[in-house]
């Protein structure tokens, strides 16, 4: 499904909600803030006059630009009382980390580093100042990782329950340029040129997929 990073947004669970695997492809660049995010962190004048989309989800955590080939982008729900459902927030990810894990274990960029790439179990980690103001540079639990020591994240995931069942989103990069998103926010120039060499080992792309193969992957790898 194809269309601006808002409406996809918009799109949410059915009622009552049914297990779902959404792939979703945005038509356009778009700066997608957090739901707690206050709108001052953007640069509303950078992103008008670069055609960037302004858009807020109604999930956590920090900023993140889409852009059409960027990344791939993976909704999953799952109702409650299914048996994949768990009502414990942290670990709700991690079946889906794990899924998502080993469906990109076999991609070539990361193939040398199969050892390496983990799923993060742990509490939600802000390793530099960077972590509240953009997504990808902190780790929450379900998110896969690669690497010894500071791990670069390799999946990004976000939440969003009701009663009725859960909506993971995740997003997988495929490119990362952090002074791209940077530009977009409301910082002075030096502060996007030091936040650009500080984040871009915080990433580890998937350069050398597909989209539709990624998502065949994963597919493969959901349980029945």
């Amino acid at each position: 499904m194809a269309g601006g990073a808002g409406d996809l947004h918009a799109l949410g669970m059915a009622e009552p909600p049914t297990r779902l695997v959404r792939v979703l492809e945005v038509d356009r660049p778009a700066l997608v803030l957090g739901s707690t995010q206050s709108a001052s962190v953007a640069d509303a004048g950078a992103c008008a006059s670069g055609g960037v989309d302004l858009v807020r989800r109604r999930s956590g955590g920090g900023a993140v630009l889409v852009e059409p080939g960027g990344l791939v982008w993976v909704d999953v729900v799952v109702p409650a009382g299914d048996p994949l459902w768990s009502d414990d927030v942290g670990k709700a990810f991690l079946w889906l980390g794990e899924a998502w894990c080993r469906a990109v274990s076999g991609f070539a960029g990361l193939r040398g580093a199969k050892a390496s790439l983990r799923v993060h179990t742990g509490g939600l980690l802000c390793p530099n100042r960077w972590s509240r103001l953009v997504c990808f540079a902190g780790v929450a639990p379900g998110e896969v990782l690669v690497g010894h020591g500071e791990a670069a994240k390799v999946l990004g995931m976000a939440q969003r329950r009701t009663r009725s069942g859960a909506l993971f989103q995740c997003a997988l990069p495929l490119a990362w340029e952090p002074g791209r998103l940077l530009s977009l926010m409301a910082l002075s120039s030096e502060e996007r040129a030091t936040g650009a060499a500080e984040l871009t080992a915080s990433v580890a792309p998937v350069s050398d997929a597909a989209p539709e193969d990624v998502v065949q992957a994963l597919v493969g790898e959901l349980p029945p």
